[in-house]
């Protein structure tokens, strides 16, 4: 078994992105980042113009096997959004999204990595669900 990733976009509106990942694990991963969303790569709100930040609205996870994943903005310093274990929703909308702090360097995508210590274990798995809104 080798360790995998899928991401499928749900959703990709003017203003509104929505993305699921999912992860199988062989037991390899140990440290690293992985893309979660790619914020180059989107356009929006305005059509045909780049999304200046990303602001995350909704947040689905089941986490099983994983001790917790990180989910942070990629920029020098990495910016934390969330640390994800068990099964859970986060909502951020009451407050007008939690928006990407656009700090020094970096891109500013959105990406996740395992926070564990130590290895994973083969077959744990994890499921999340991101509700963004494209902001200019």
């Amino acid at each position: 078994m080798a360790y995998s990733v899928d991401k499928d976009v749900l959703l990709n509106g003017n203003n509104i992105y929505i993305v699921r990942c999912t992860a199988v694990s062989d037991g390899t991963l140990t440290a690293g980042e992985e893309i979660l969303i790619d914020k180059s790569a989107l356009t929006g709100p305005l059509p045909g113009i780049a999304t200046g930040r990303l602001s995350v609205e909704e947040i689905w996870y089941s986490i099983q096997g994983f001790e917790s994943i990180l989910l942070y903005w990629d920029h020098t310093t990495d910016d934390p959004i969330a640390r994800l274990t068990g099964d859970g929703y986060v909502c951020f909308k009451e407050y007008g999204g939690l928006v990407d702090p656009n700090s020094a360097g970096g891109t500013g995508d959105l990406c996740w990595a395992y926070a564990g210590a130590g290895a994973d274990t083969s077959g744990d798995t994890f499921t999340i669900t991101i509700k963004a809104k494209k902001k200019q």
